[in-house]
């Protein structure tokens, strides 16, 4: 069956929305700060062959994982035994899902009586239970990190299934908020699943399943031309993951990306084997990582559906802490997976050194806290993850303190979380002189102090504090992040995934890190030097020795003759 242009690209589009308004439609009716506001969920239609249609995206990191988990959460309980009104709830890692906090409705949508697909939604909860409020300790079996709900109704028919609801809820410390955002997640479907019936009424069913058909066969061709304009070839690359959290060891990753006509494959084989520790990523973690690369080099308007998987091949093997298997821990798997991404960009970049960065961030760096509020009894949770710096690019510095890597979520407004929470936020700040000095230097971290006015439970669940992001062609490493217990004025440093108990009057600061250079930093230009010393982001000392610029900081000038003597290797050591 073939269509007219506009009756193709109006379909097309009107899937896409739909989508789009359940984004809306569970922002503006959740609770949490992590959803409301920071925007950590993704929400996606599929057809009735289970097949991705279209995403509404908020997390790119959700790219491949709702892929992987919806089908099968579908497949698991039986397409036969869901009616209209019917929503499933979901989190099990095992075997196609991601980490706990990580909640999926799914929802059948009928049109004419008969099944047309599936729209989905996935919202990081602040809470699911477990050993440590936020859900994100470092712990050694999944059981210890919060309640596993496999495939089960939580809507029958339209109405609440009270009995799953109090037995989901009854596990966890935030009830109120978490009651909250299930059920913006269950109003976002119903949002998406009336769209996609009134797109049908207006249509008609054979044209509506006729487009989505041509949509993935039209995404499978663009693709294809896609990858024709890329370097063909094989690129392999090494990383690590600083520490798991239990040993000193580091967790070593490997990708070697093979890029044909015909498709991109992705083999992780030398990666370690998994750990009872909180590092290891599932597969649909993994495969989320790999399309988001891919993604990352196409042109930005190409859809993103089955079409585009189509040509994407992730070989990981099973029991690595790219594949782990059943009961590893799981909380850890998106560090795991983001520090993956920086490891398939530094294999690329020498075939495409003016379209990738130097090394990022390149970890989700959660903060979760929560305790007992005396007042009222309630149990309260809270959880973000921080920005760092990115790496630097070919033709322009890397951004200071964003997400990286397929994280787009927002930072928590200070107002916010003051008057939600028991805590102040002392200073919110750049790392001075964090970058990877280079010809375009790498972002500076992200610096935020918490000052808790009562005794609290706090869990840092990030890495990098042991190398920083690596610079490329010339450029340095960004600096390393920091974790900082300041208790009655001495700082301690924090493992990079530990709990702690906190006294009234604790801080706890976060110092992210840099992002690396790219080229040389004696190449960068004076005035780029002049301007980041004048904001305050690189000092005086540091750019002479490192960028080998003379600066005279009370009158905002450079001091020419000095910096050309310094760059000529005169009058200073090279940094």
């Amino acid at each position: 069956m073939s269509f007219d242009p506009i009756t193709f690209e109006v379909v097309r589009n009107a899937l896409v929305a739909a989508t789009d308004e359940m984004v809306l439609a569970l922002r503006r009716s959740a609770y949490s700060t992590n959803v409301k506001t920071r925007a950590d969920f993704s929400c996606a239609f599929f057809d009735a062959e289970l097949r991705a249609v279209a995403q509404g995206f908020n997390q790119p990191v959700h790219l491949g994982s709702m892929v992987e988990q919806v089908p099968r959460a579908v497949l698991d309980y039986g397409a036969e035994n869901l009616v209209s009104g019917d929503v499933v709830v979901t989190n099990d890692p095992y075997p196609s899902g991601v980490h706990l906090n990580d909640v999926t409705l799914v929802s059948p949508v009928h049109a004419d009586g008969e099944l047309i697909g599936y729209v989905a939604n996935l919202a990081h909860h602040v809470d699911v239970g477990g050993g440590a409020p936020a859900s994100i300790g470092a712990f050694r079996e999944v059981f210890q990190e919060g309640v596993i709900i496999p495939p089960v109704k939580l809507v029958e028919r339209g109405e609440l299934v009270e009995d799953v609801f109090a037995l989901v809820l009854a596990q966890i410390r935030s009830k109120h908020e978490t009651a909250g955002d299930l059920r913006a997640q269950v109003a976002a479907n119903a949002t998406g699943a009336r769209r996609v019936q009134a797109l049908v009424a207006r249509h008609g069913r054979e044209t509506v399943v006729g487009v989505m058909g041509e949509v993935l066969a039209y995404t499978e061709r663009r693709s294809r031309a896609e990858l024709a304009t890329l370097p063909h070839g094989r690129f392999e690359a090494e990383g690590q993951v600083d520490t798991d959290g239990y040993s000193a060891d580091p967790v070593r990753l490997r990708a070697r990306v093979e890029i044909t006509g015909d498709g991109v494959a992705f083999d992780l084989e030398g990666c370690d084997r998994q750990r009872r520790a909180p590092v290891n990523s599932t597969f649909a973690q993994t495969f989320s990582a790999c399309a988001y690369a891919l993604k990352c080099l196409v042109d930005p308007d190409l859809p993103v559906n089955d079409g585009f998987y189509r040509l994407l091949r992730v070989d990981a093997p099973r029991g690595t802490v790219v594949n782990c298997t059943w009961p590893s821990p799981v909380v850890g798997g998106w560090e795991t997976q983001t520090r993956l991404v920086d490891v398939i960009f530094r294999a690329l970049l020498p075939a495409l050194p003016d379209r990738l960065p130097a090394g990022t961030k390149a970890m989700m760096c959660h903060a979760g806290f929560g305790g007992v509020d005396p007042a009222t009894g309630n149990y309260t949770c809270f959880l973000e993850t921080f920005g760092g710096g990115y790496g630097g690019r070919a033709g322009s510095d890397g951004p200071d303190a964003v997400q990286a890597h397929g994280q787009n979520t927002e930072n928590a407004p200070v107002e916010e979380t003051e008057l939600g929470y028991p805590v102040r936020i002392d200073r919110l700040a750049l790392v001075d002189d964090s970058d990877g000095a280079g010809r375009f230097r790498g972002g500076l971290g992200l610096r935020k102090d918490y000052r808790f006015d009562r005794p609290m439970t706090f869990t840092v669940l990030a890495d990098r504090t042991k190398e920083g992001p690596w610079g490329v062609l010339g450029g340095h490493p960004g600096a390393t992040a920091r974790f900082v217990l300041v208790r009655d004025g001495e700082e301690r440093d924090l493992d990079p995934k530990s709990t702690v108990d906190l006294l009234a009057g604790d801080v706890v600061s976060y110092r992210t890190c840099g992002g690396g250079g790219y080229g040389p930093p004696e190449e960068r230009d004076p005035h780029r030097v002049l301007r980041d010393v004048m904001e305050g982001k690189v000092g005086v000392e540091r750019a002479r020795d490192v960028y080998r610029v003379a600066v005279d900081a009370s009158r905002g000038v450079i001091d020419d003759r000095a910096t050309a003597a310094l760059r000529r290797g005169v009058g200073g050591e090279r940094g």
